[in-house]
Protein backbone atom coordinates (compact mmCIF):
# COMPACT_ATOMS: atom_id res chain seq x y z
CA UNK A 1 0.00 0.00 0.00
CA UNK A 2 1.36 3.35 -0.99
CA UNK A 3 -1.10 5.74 0.60
CA UNK A 4 -2.06 6.91 4.08
CA UNK A 5 -5.82 6.63 3.59
CA UNK A 6 -6.48 2.95 2.90
CA UNK A 7 -5.28 0.15 5.18
CA UNK A 8 -5.85 -3.56 4.61
CA UNK A 9 -5.90 -5.32 7.96
CA UNK A 10 -5.42 -8.87 9.17
CA UNK A 11 -8.31 -10.33 11.11
CA UNK A 12 -8.58 -12.93 13.81
CA UNK A 13 -11.54 -14.97 14.99
CA UNK A 14 -12.83 -15.63 11.46
CA UNK A 15 -11.91 -18.29 8.94
CA UNK A 16 -8.93 -17.48 6.78
CA UNK A 17 -9.68 -15.94 3.40
CA UNK A 18 -10.64 -18.47 0.75
CA UNK A 19 -9.29 -16.23 -2.00
CA UNK A 20 -7.16 -13.19 -2.71
CA UNK A 21 -8.81 -10.65 -0.44
CA UNK A 22 -8.55 -8.95 2.91
CA UNK A 23 -11.41 -9.35 5.38
CA UNK A 24 -11.05 -5.78 6.68
CA UNK A 25 -10.24 -2.56 4.86
CA UNK A 26 -9.98 0.67 6.84
CA UNK A 27 -10.54 4.14 5.40
CA UNK A 28 -9.06 7.03 7.36
CA UNK A 29 -11.26 9.98 8.37
CA UNK A 30 -11.65 12.88 5.95
CA UNK A 31 -10.85 10.73 2.92
CA UNK A 32 -12.73 11.24 -0.32
CA UNK A 33 -14.80 8.14 -1.03
CA UNK A 34 -15.45 7.04 -4.63
CA UNK A 35 -17.95 4.53 -6.00
CA UNK A 36 -17.82 3.37 -9.59
CA UNK A 37 -20.26 1.77 -11.96
CA UNK A 38 -19.44 -1.82 -12.74
CA UNK A 39 -16.89 -2.28 -15.51
CA UNK A 40 -17.31 -4.97 -18.14
CA UNK A 41 -15.16 -6.74 -20.72
CA UNK A 42 -15.86 -4.52 -23.73
CA UNK A 43 -12.87 -3.15 -25.62
CA UNK A 44 -12.40 0.59 -26.23
CA UNK A 45 -14.77 0.37 -29.25
CA UNK A 46 -17.50 -1.32 -27.20
CA UNK A 47 -16.97 -4.80 -28.66
CA UNK A 48 -17.21 -7.86 -26.41
CA UNK A 49 -14.86 -10.76 -27.11
CA UNK A 50 -16.40 -14.24 -26.92
CA UNK A 51 -13.48 -15.57 -24.85
CA UNK A 52 -14.02 -15.12 -21.11
CA UNK A 53 -10.38 -14.46 -20.19
CA UNK A 54 -10.17 -11.70 -22.80
CA UNK A 55 -13.16 -10.09 -21.06
CA UNK A 56 -11.15 -10.39 -17.80
CA UNK A 57 -8.26 -8.52 -19.44
CA UNK A 58 -10.51 -5.84 -20.90
CA UNK A 59 -12.35 -5.36 -17.60
CA UNK A 60 -9.13 -4.70 -15.69
CA UNK A 61 -7.90 -2.38 -18.45
CA UNK A 62 -11.18 -0.45 -18.18
CA UNK A 63 -10.81 -0.27 -14.38
CA UNK A 64 -7.21 0.92 -14.74
CA UNK A 65 -8.23 3.65 -17.19
CA UNK A 66 -11.12 4.68 -14.95
CA UNK A 67 -8.83 5.05 -11.92
CA UNK A 68 -6.18 6.93 -13.91
CA UNK A 69 -8.82 9.33 -15.24
CA UNK A 70 -9.27 10.72 -11.70
CA UNK A 71 -5.69 10.30 -10.48
CA UNK A 72 -6.23 7.12 -8.43
CA UNK A 73 -4.27 3.85 -8.38
CA UNK A 74 -5.20 0.27 -7.44
CA UNK A 75 -3.84 1.03 -3.93
CA UNK A 76 -6.83 3.33 -3.44
CA UNK A 77 -9.34 0.53 -4.07
CA UNK A 78 -11.07 -0.60 -0.88
CA UNK A 79 -13.67 -3.04 -2.19
CA UNK A 80 -14.12 -5.23 -5.26
CA UNK A 81 -17.45 -6.83 -6.21
CA UNK A 82 -17.33 -9.44 -8.98
CA UNK A 83 -20.25 -10.92 -10.88
CA UNK A 84 -19.70 -13.67 -13.43
CA UNK A 85 -22.00 -15.67 -15.68
CA UNK A 86 -19.33 -18.33 -16.26
CA UNK A 87 -17.06 -20.34 -14.02
CA UNK A 88 -13.92 -18.27 -13.47
CA UNK A 89 -10.55 -19.77 -14.34
CA UNK A 90 -9.08 -18.73 -10.99
CA UNK A 91 -5.46 -19.39 -12.00
CA UNK A 92 -5.82 -16.97 -14.92
CA UNK A 93 -7.98 -14.52 -13.02
CA UNK A 94 -5.64 -14.31 -10.01
CA UNK A 95 -2.68 -13.76 -12.31
CA UNK A 96 -4.37 -10.65 -13.70
CA UNK A 97 -5.76 -9.67 -10.26
CA UNK A 98 -2.35 -10.00 -8.54
CA UNK A 99 -0.63 -7.98 -11.28
CA UNK A 100 -3.23 -5.27 -10.81
CA UNK A 101 -3.63 -5.13 -7.02
CA UNK A 102 -0.52 -6.76 -5.59
CA UNK A 103 -0.54 -8.05 -2.03
CA UNK A 104 -2.47 -7.59 0.16
CA UNK A 105 -5.55 -7.47 -2.02
CA UNK A 106 -8.62 -5.34 -1.24
CA UNK A 107 -11.82 -6.71 0.26
CA UNK A 108 -13.77 -8.75 -2.30
CA UNK A 109 -17.13 -10.37 -2.92
CA UNK A 110 -17.78 -12.77 -5.81
CA UNK A 111 -21.11 -14.03 -7.12
CA UNK A 112 -22.09 -16.25 -10.00
CA UNK A 113 -25.24 -14.99 -11.70
CA UNK A 114 -27.49 -16.17 -14.53
CA UNK A 115 -27.18 -12.98 -16.55
CA UNK A 116 -25.76 -9.46 -16.56
CA UNK A 117 -26.96 -6.29 -18.32
CA UNK A 118 -26.37 -7.54 -21.88
CA UNK A 119 -26.22 -11.10 -23.19
CA UNK A 120 -22.57 -10.72 -24.30
CA UNK A 121 -21.36 -9.56 -20.85
CA UNK A 122 -19.75 -12.47 -19.01
CA UNK A 123 -18.05 -10.51 -16.21
CA UNK A 124 -18.72 -7.29 -14.33
CA UNK A 125 -16.47 -5.81 -11.66
CA UNK A 126 -17.43 -2.90 -9.42
CA UNK A 127 -14.87 -1.11 -7.28
CA UNK A 128 -14.97 1.37 -4.43
CA UNK A 129 -11.97 3.58 -3.64
CA UNK A 130 -10.79 6.24 -1.20
CA UNK A 131 -8.14 8.96 -1.32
Amino acid sequence: MNNNVVSRLDSSGVSRAVGKYTHITKIEPHAAFYTFSGQVGADIDGNFPDEFNQQVNNTFLNISNLLKSIDLTPDHVVKVNIWSTETIDWDYFYNVYDDFFGDPSPSMTIAYVNALGLEEIKLEIEIWAAK
